[in-house]
């Protein structure tokens, strides 16, 4: 997948509490020492995202975007 965003933090996924439509992850990162996204619960369930897992955190604008590779 391409993105326009410049700005990547690699960061290690700390929680995931699923809504029905919504999610919020926690990620630690080294600097600063947290940060978390609210993404559609479908996006956590196609990036199969679980605690323990090491993804980038694209930023841009006000959007943290995890991608895991």
């Amino acid at each position: 997948m391409k993105y326009g965003a410049r700005n990547q933090i690699v960061g290690t996924v700390k929680s995931v509490k699923s809504g029905d439509v919504m999610s919020l992850v926690k990620f630690d990162v080294k600097t600063p020492c947290e940060m978390a996204s609210v993404l559609t619960t479908e996006s956590v369930q196609h990036l199969g995202l679980r605690v323990g897992d090491q993804v980038t955190l694209v930023v841009k604008a006000v959007n943290v975007l995890p991608v895991k590779e």
